[in-house]
């Protein structure tokens, strides 16, 4: 860093110009590829070329062309434009004396929202008590980074997997360009929610990741919602006549290359909500099991134990399916109807594989009210059954540290979220309150909920330097193992945060052994 002047960082890929604000620096809006626009649509990101002069990394970079909705907040001034692919990076200041270890922060949305500069990853407390650098990045998101039209349209010379290709880029650029801003390119965690911990658990089982992170965590990963290039095929088809392209045209490439991105938009949203309304249980937008770049399911590499073999933090929160119900969202199967439907698919697709039976299912939910039955069922099939299913086969490979989140504000708890699905974000990154008319601490628990942030905040960040997730007011957390003393040890997150041994026991009796999963 610039003794003289710390928001002017020089380093192999440009001099940029950054801000310091409340205590913290930060450099936004960095260019890590060429824009994927024209020829380059739905084609490999290319590096950047470095930059000559001083570069001004004072605002953020544009947010992937993406539909409205009410849940997530892009923040003030966004503009969306397919030239996204930027990153920013945050830092205290200082010379620490060593490297700081690095955070590299993959955004959820299911696959089809958000970006680095939602308010929210906003890393300005979590740097600030962690003593790390934490980048945030952009990848292309729904039809623009998730649809693989490399087989749909022959000789159209598009590529696949276009969003995981990106998320390499990025943490390529990282590689090569972090010790600038202090950060250790030898101490590299990548963490993600959702849609990013869905791109943290696949990472994992991605062979040309190997050294480009050194520890993962991955909160509420949809992490057996991979499938493979027939699937990709049906969903591309789909998307493309929802355009009315034809992909025998000669001119189709050509079409798709000069559609304007509000159209392809619009269609990949239409195809968003048909695909999981027609097949409960699968999403139209997610990695591809291309044989190639990814070449098998990442949730059965993880559970045979042949994941790269880095130390992993894992869970999920205590009522993920509540905000899907909430939202009236299709992703998640919650009707009695559908579920069956869902099994149904399940078992025409993996003939050889037994599942368990509904009244097996049922033993999990005995105490349940019946209309919260399919939440409960929606929640397990989508994030925890996969969660368990990694963290046992993981941690055969790596430590393993697995654990729920069931805290709630007393007023999320009095409209029926509770511990939500996402709910821990505001908590692990110090940013409680979303402005004015924010509503989570209307009846009170502000103050607990600072507690809860500083304990996650404490534990996360000594992970990242490569420690046992620690909190100096927190219990002890066990590495999870299948056996021994403490076996599939769990922490739960809560007011008071505890241990519980095999937390999960009734669930794993009831749905069985089997990896459950759609191709």
């Amino acid at each position: 860093m610039n003794a003289a002047d710390p928001t002017l960082i020089s380093a192999p890929a440009g001099t940029f110009r950054g801000v310091s604000d409340r205590g913290v620096l930060s450099w936004r809006g960095i260019r890590f590829a060429l824009a994927p626009i024209g020829e380059r649509r739905w084609r490999d990101p290319i590096a950047v070329p470095d930059a000559d002069g001083e570069t001004s990394a004072v605002a953020y970079g544009p947010v992937c062309p993406q539909p409205a909705n009410p849940a997530i907040s892009l923040g003030e001034g966004a503009v969306q434009d397919e030239d996204c692919l930027s990153l920013n990076v945050w830092t205290p200041p200082g010379d620490a004396g060593a490297p700081r270890p690095v955070m590299v922060w993959l955004h959820g949305g299911a696959y089809t929202f958000g970006s680095s500069r939602q308010p929210m990853y906003d890393a300005t407390s979590l740097v600030s008590s962690g003593d790390v650098v934490v980048v945030t990045m952009n990848y292309r998101l729904g039809a623009l980074g998730f649809v693989d039209l490399s087989h749909a349209v022959s000789g159209s010379g598009f590529d696949g997997n276009l969003a995981l290709k990106d998320v390499l880029l990025s943490l390529r650029w990282v590689q090569r360009n972090i010790a600038a801003f202090g950060g250790d390119p030898d101490r590299v965690t990548i963490f993600g929610e959702s849609a990013g911990g869905g791109l943290v658990t696949t990472l994992l089982a991605v062979p040309s990741a190997v050294g480009l992170f050194h520890r993962a965590i991955a909160q509420s990963s949809p992490a057996s919602s991979v499938y493979g290039t027939d699937r990709a095929r049906r969903v591309a088809e789909q998307f493309l006549t929802e355009l009315g392209v034809d992909a025998a045209d000669p001119d189709a490439a050509d079409t798709l290359r000069s559609t304007p991105a509000a159209r392809v938009v619009a269609a990949g949203q239409a195809v968003y909500t048909a695909v999981p309304t027609t097949d409960p249980g699968t999403l139209a937008f997610a990695p591809v099991i291309d044989g190639d770049l990814l070449p098998e399911a990442p949730v059965t590499v993880l559970r045979e134990g042949r994941g790269i073999p880095v130390p992993l933090l894992i869970g999920t929160n205590k009522d993920e399916a509540s905000l899907f119900s909430f939202m009236k969202s299709p992703l998640i199967p919650i009707t009695g109807e559908r579920i069956d439907q869902m099994f149904a698919d399940m078992a025409s697709e993996n003939p050889g594989v037994e599942l368990p039976t509904r009244d097996q299912v049922l033993t999990a939910y005995e105490h349940v009210r019946h209309r919260a039955l399919g939440l409960g069922v929606a929640r397990d099939i989508g994030f925890r059954l996969p969660t368990l299913w990694i963290a046992e086969g993981h941690g055969s490979a790596a430590p393993v540290w697995l654990y729920r989140f069931d805290h709630s504000s007393p007023f999320l708890r009095l409209i029926g979220l509770g511990a939500t699905h996402a709910s821990e974000l505001p908590y692990l990154w110090g940013n409680l309150v979303s402005g004015p008319k924010d509503l989570t601490f209307r009846l009170g628990g502000r103050r607990v909920a600072e507690l809860i942030s500083s304990r996650m905040q404490a534990r996360w960040t000594a992970f990242a330097r490569g420690e046992d997730p620690s909190a100096p007011d927190g219990v002890a957390w066990p590495r999870f193992s299948v056996s021994g003393e403490r076996a599939r040890a769990t922490l739960v997150i809560d007011r008071h945060d505890v241990v519980v041994d095999d937390l999960d026991g009734d669930l794993r009796r009831a749905w069985g052994d089997e990896t459950l999963a759609f191709s």
